[in-house]
């Protein structure tokens, strides 16, 4: 389906809850609102509520928004706008709402467009250290925004970054790796190992691509949904199904202990190719039913983002528990001036445009927006 179309049909419009843009006399947000006045809320948090922790968030993040354009607060300038990028999108914000937050969002779209942000092999993750991680959220945000330029000539920009980014991904991958590796991304594209968490980056970039029409080879995708195989961490019977009823992703293949952020990644990763019926999809949904996130655990952020995704998508009682988890844990914990501060750990030292555009991703899964987090 066409992606401007996506975010202009009523069906949409229905659902979704635009935040900055006035598409009625009476918003989105108020529809919506209106519209399940006589349903019990969600763990007592209302839709209204949710809708304003998004907004705030998303008001946040203009303000961290500099001079050049990047919206960032620490480091990996282009990758957090990029993922700013899409939070902003996420909510129906685009590059020609005539808004303060859609000006915002276009200069962030120049910035990721430069010249000097992708070298001449088509790598976004030099210029601003973020590395393979880095390169598949610029890309994958390219293909997002393919056809919702501000205008012809950046529609053509995007279009042609977007190209030289997917193409390195496809080089990357066939690096020459042991068996055990092969079909996945680590760091560098020059990488001969390989990890789940920059793979599902790659996975969905490559999968978005391949929805907007560019040519991506389907063995490519074949061959990363293989690798998930190889990270899933119960055995796999002859036909693919898993030997015990209980079963999550590690970060590395053949490792046996599933955690929380890989499981939801790995989760989101199946479905986005369409594996909606997967054993391994019914199996990790169901390890995380038996293992929710908790404020405290490592990566937080990035895992519950992978898990409001992926469990929205997986849907019925999987997709109303992990809307209240995520509810439940995020709204209580947001700042005044609409950020998030990390628990602790790893994710400490990124930054709170980081964690803010986290929050919104996992926060803003029933609004719609985003083509490749649709079933």
């Amino acid at each position: 389906m066409n992606k401007s179309v996506i975010r202009v049909t009523s069906l949409v419009t229905a659902i979704a809850i635009a935040l900055s843009t006035d598409l009625s006399a009476q918003s989105p947000a108020a529809a919506s609102s209106k519209a399940n006045s006589n349903t019990s809320t969600l763990n007592s948090v209302s839709t209204d509520e949710v809708d304003r922790c998004v907004e705030k968030a998303i008001d946040f993040l203009v303000t961290k928004q500099r001079p050049d354009g990047a919206i960032s607060d620490g480091g990996y300038s282009t990758a957090m706008t990029a993922l700013s990028i899409m939070a902003m999108a996420s909510t129906g914000t685009t590059t020609s709402d005539p808004t303060p937050r859609g000006e915002s969002m276009r200069k962030a779209v120049e910035f990721c467009l430069r010249d000097d942000k992708q070298d001449a092999q088509g790598y976004f993750g030099k210029k601003d250290e973020s590395r393979m991680y880095g390169h598949g959220i610029i890309t994958l945000m390219l293909t997002e925004l393919i056809g919702m330029g501000a205008s012809e000539e950046q529609d053509k920009k995007i279009h042609e970054k977007c190209r030289s980014g997917i193409d390195l991904i496809l080089r990357s991958q066939q690096v020459a790796k042991q068996p055990m590796h092969q079909g996945g991304w680590r760091y560098t594209p020059d990488s001969t190992d390989s990890d789940l968490s920059v793979s599902v980056w790659q996975l969905m970039a490559l999968r978005s691509a391949k929805n907007d029409g560019m040519d991506v080879p389907s063995g490519a995708i074949d061959d990363a949904i293989e690798y998930l195989n190889k990270s899933f961490t119960v055995p796999l019977d002859s036909t693919g199904a898993p030997k015990e009823p209980l079963g999550g992703f590690a970060y590395t293949a053949g490792d046996r202990r599933a955690t929380y952020t890989m499981t939801s990644a790995g989760l989101l990763a199946y479905q986005v190719c369409g594996a909606y019926d997967s054993p391994l999809v019914s199996s990790a949904s169901d390890w995380l039913m038996e293992n929710p996130p908790k404020w405290g655990d490592r990566f937080f952020f990035y895992g519950t983002y992978y898990y409001a995704q992926g469990m929205h998508q997986r849907g019925s009682k999987y997709a109303q528990t992990a809307d209240e988890n995520v509810r439940r844990i995020l709204l209580e914990r947001q700042k005044s001036e609409g950020s998030w501060a990390p628990p602790g750990g790893e994710e400490s030292g990124i930054g709170s445009v980081y964690t803010t555009t986290m929050a919104v991703l996992s926060l803003s899964v029933k609004y719609h927006y985003l083509p490749i987090y649709q079933r």
